[in-house]
């Protein structure tokens, strides 16, 4: 079994100790391995290309430091996690931008409107739990949309299964941190704990499939 193979066993290990740890509740499980998830793969996308995408590498340190801010309680590292997500999806803009040709208006439009429906739906109905959190809310929720915008740009030029798995990553990224909007602001719920770390992870491991399409040694 090569180096690749054995740490995506590695890395599927700590995730599935990850959610135990939050489906018992077991808090020194989520201590020790949420914030091992976003190093693994960090770590098995360096050893699977030839090449780093500096973009994606600090997409996934900014995306670490907000899995560590996000695990402390209070608004402060609440705020601090957001700004974290907030640059890592900015890089992960950057990046499927960087893929994309000169497109028809028409495109343009029809990848915008599912994800400003639901943008405007999500915001509409936590409005009036955001106090003052609704301006960052705001930004962070165009901010996603906009990846998941560009993602079906994308999609819809190549039709390619590299920009797919990009695309299907990003709509699973959105309704991991839908789900973690609701169940913050308007209903808290173990449930939704679930639903947001198991969304979460399967969004970050599909974006990297897709960063690292041509490798096929796993």
């Amino acid at each position: 079994m090569n180096k690749i193979k054995v740490l995506f066993f590695v890395f599927v290990g700590v995730s599935v100790l990850d959610i135990i740890g939050i489906i018992f509740r077991i808090p020194i499980l989520i201590q020790v391995f949420k914030p091992l998830i976003l190093l693994l793969l960090l770590v098995l996308y360096a050893v699977s290309v030839s090449k780093l995408n500096k973009l994606y590498v600090l997409a996934l340190i900014f995306s670490f430091f907000g899995d560590v801010f996000l695990m402390f309680s209070g608004e402060s590292y609440f705020i601090i996690g957001l700004i974290s997500f907030l640059i890592a999806h900015l890089l992960f803009i950057k990046i499927v931008i960087n893929q994309i040709q000169k497109q028809s208006i028409s495109k343009v439009i029809i990848s915008t409107i599912p994800f400003l429906v639901l943008f405007l739906g999500l915001i509409l109905f936590l409005k009036d739990f955001l106090n003052n959190l609704l301006i960052p809310v705001i930004i962070y929720g165009l901010t996603i949309c906009t990846f998941g915008t560009v993602s079906l740009i994308n999609y819809l030029s190549t039709k390619s299964r590299k920009s797919l798995l990009m695309l299907i990553g990003s709509i699973i990224f959105i309704t991991s941190d839908s789900v973690l909007a609701i169940n913050k602001f308007y209903n808290s719920s173990h449930l939704f704990e679930v639903i947001i770390m198991i969304t979460y992870i399967l969004a970050q491991y599909l974006i990297f499939r897709s960063m690292v399409y041509r490798i096929k040694n796993y």
